[in-house]
């Protein structure tokens, strides 16, 4: 019986209240409960922006996980209107970090330099091959850790060696070798998918 009061409690109680009760208590499931009630609204405006359904359900997800942190210490009036908001700005950086990653990959990838061993051996992508970037972030994936970090950070971030070694608490001789392996590696990986 008392879990059915609740519930009903719960359900007729205002987005203002739940609220009150998510900042009070902490409890996860009483912010659960209001974002049930526009979920339909986040995922419209996640399928709007990001034009994938399956891309927008995630993000439904994982913007709930950022409410639980968001949420609180925010003075929210109209709890919707806010939601609308921080679900338009999270799409807008996701497609903004996306179109940046992209543009990293393509210079990565129009760069003849990116796959050489060393200054007298160099492994050229072929010029016209469909589908290199998303080979290449494939690739990225399945490399080692320290690899794929170095690679990343190095490629993507721009950092220098010193810089990953001091981020990475590793020394730069290390950075290096673990740039050069990933760089072959992926040469590798990219010629065995290759169709």
């Amino acid at each position: 019986m008392p879990p059915l009061f609740i519930r009903k409690r719960s359900a007729e109680a205002s987005d203002g209240e739940l609220l009150r009760r998510f900042n009070e208590e902490g409890d996860i499931a009483i912010l659960g409960q209001l974002y049930e009630r526009y979920m339909h609204l986040v995922y419209g405006v996640c399928l709007k922006y990001l034009e994938e359904r399956e891309a927008a359900k995630d993000e439904v997800m994982n913007l709930f996980g950022k409410l639980v942190t968001a949420v609180p210490g925010q003075e929210i009036v109209n709890f919707r209107t806010w939601l609308y908001v921080v679900t338009k700005n999270h799409c807008l950086m996701l497609l903004r970090s996306r179109k940046s990653e992209t543009a990293h990959t393509e210079a990565m990838l129009a760069d003849p330099t990116f796959f050489m061993e060393n200054s007298s051996e160099m492994h050229p992508l072929e010029e016209d091959c469909e589908g290199d970037t998303e080979r290449l972030r494939e690739c990225i994936e399945r490399l080692k850790e320290e690899q794929r970090e170095c690679i990343r950070l190095f490629y993507y971030e721009g950092f220098g060696y010193r810089q990953i070694a001091e981020k990475l608490g590793m020394e730069e001789k290390k950075v290096k070798s673990f740039i050069q392996n990933g760089k072959r590696n992926l040469r590798i990986c990219m010629d065995g998918l290759k169709v």
